[in-house]
């Protein structure tokens, strides 16, 4: 019986862990210095603004462990002997092992500001940081949130919760503009500010000011202006979490390298999850890579299941398949599949249609030489995963895609369907051609075509 060492409870490690117990009866150990259980991050924001208690956030009650034999210990794991194959963590502990799963996330990244170490500056990864911030911000009135991505407009809508006012740092000339091409980012941009939050586009941070106390008192921007703050969230990207695996024999470089195995460079030791970084990333159906690492709940997951069954004795090759991500810009819930890139490239076409609330928005990007579709981003109504990645890996052209477009809704029924408007905006720029809708809304037409 061998000794599976997984290194790691977040979404990869804890799916391992399952899918290596499913299939085998070694022995599995999983350690973290995080928290006893697995819980989920996405969850955290709910604990704070108060839908949820901390205790919701397990998907396990605390008996499944001990019930499936993974055994788990909450250790900081200080070194790591590759050819002895033992871990010794902070307290003395030695932890032998015959197999070693990798799966030690990211951490939120801070680029060497004057008074970043100051109290009441943070990032927003796990649960140490949601308890650090709950005492940070007890009684504060403002807030700055730096960077615009998902954690920072997650911040935004944490601390508006609590009624602090927030003014929010995003260095692009409108939110998430290095992802989202430039109409959905203004829509979401005029919705952040909708929400009374101080959005300021084109700024940096420069430096953190003191108080006099070790707090945080104000920020200076790059361009020289002071906003008052008892709190600062830094919320410009994440990096693998590899600073101890660094003076190693293990082979890193952003993140630590795998084939398509998830194997390392070294023996009997693989990598998943959020400090990976790809030799070779995946291929798309069309063509495209995926990016060298990849920072995504989902892929996380997968990359559980597929080194569970290479270790389990079936080789398996990481496939995360076509694209896709969600995410809520505080009431307007967005959904990419395939590849929709923020500036459009020259070999392709897209169809953009926005509502005139300004809160709904539509776009199917397609192949200029084959009508091919290869993405889409949909602002305000749900959508079908499993018929957007059937549509983008058979390559239907636009004209079917529009055409079937309705089997694709997932909006609750008698919500307003906005599929003949999308359709409008196409025909508009077609001469002697028009689409009709030929589906209707409904399970019955998933599994057509």
């Amino acid at each position: 019986m061998r000794h599976i060492v997984i290194l790691g409870n977040g979404i990869s490690g804890i799916t391992a862990a399952r899918e290596l117990r499913k299939k085998s009866d070694d022995r599995i150990t999983v350690i973290s210095a995080e928290t006893d259980y697995f819980f989920s991050r996405t969850a955290l924001m709910y604990v704070y603004m108060g839908h949820l208690e901390f205790q919701h956030t397990k998907p396990y009650e605390d008996w499944f462990w001990s019930k499936n034999r993974i055994d788990l210990v909450q250790a900081q794991v200080a070194t790591v002997d590759f050819e002895q194959k033992a871990l010794r963590c902070a307290d003395g502990q030695l932890i032998l092992y015959d197999v070693l799963i990798l799966a030690v996330g990211s951490k939120p990244n801070f680029f060497g500001w004057p008074g970043q170490h100051l109290a009441g500056v943070q990032g927003l990864y796990g649960k140490p940081d949601l308890d650090q911030m709950e005492a940070a911000t007890r009684g504060i009135r403002q807030a700055v949130v730096v960077g615009g991505g998902l954690i920072g407009i997650e911040l935004c809508e944490m601390l508006l919760s609590r009624s602090i006012n927030v003014t929010f740092l995003v260095r692009e000339e409108s939110f998430w503009r290095n992802v989202l091409p430039a109409e959905e980012s203004a829509l979401v941009t005029r919705h952040i500010r909708l929400h009374h939050v101080d959005i300021r586009t084109t700024t940096e941070l420069a430096e953190i000011r003191d108080d006099g106390s070790g707090r945080v008192a104000s920020v200076i921007t790059r361009k020289g202006d002071e906003i008052p703050a008892q709190f600062v969230g830094i919320s410009v990207g994440v990096s693998p979490n590899i600073e101890f695996l660094k003076n190693t024999e293990l082979a890193t470089d952003r993140g630590i390298l795998v084939n398509e195995l998830l194997e390392t460079s070294l023996p009997d030791v693989y990598a998943i999850g959020d400090c990976v970084q790809h030799r070779q990333p995946p291929q798309n159906p069309n063509g495209t890579r995926r990016k060298p690492l990849e920072q995504i709940w989902y892929t996380g997951r997968m990359m559980g299941e597929t080194v569970a069954c290479t270790i389990a004795g079936v080789r398996t090759a990481y496939n995360p398949g076509i694209f896709f991500n969600s995410a809520k810009f505080f009431d307007i819930e967005y959904q990419v599949y395939g590849d929709v890139a923020s500036q459009l490239p020259n070999s392709e076409q897209t169809l953009y249609w926005e509502h005139e609330n300004g809160k709904i928005a539509f776009r199917i990007n397609y192949r200029r030489d084959n009508g091919a579709v290869v993405g889409m981003n949909a602002l305000g109504i749900r959508q079908r995963q499993e018929v957007w990645q059937r549509w983008i890996t058979q390559q239907r052209s636009i004209q079917y895609v529009l055409e079937h477009l309705p089997e694709a809704n997932f909006d609750p029924e008698f919500f307003r369907q906005y599929e003949t408007a999308i359709i409008g905006v196409f025909n508009a720029t077609q001469s002697g051609q028009t689409i009709r809708t030929r589906a209707k809304k409904g399970l019955f037409n998933l599994f057509k075509g």
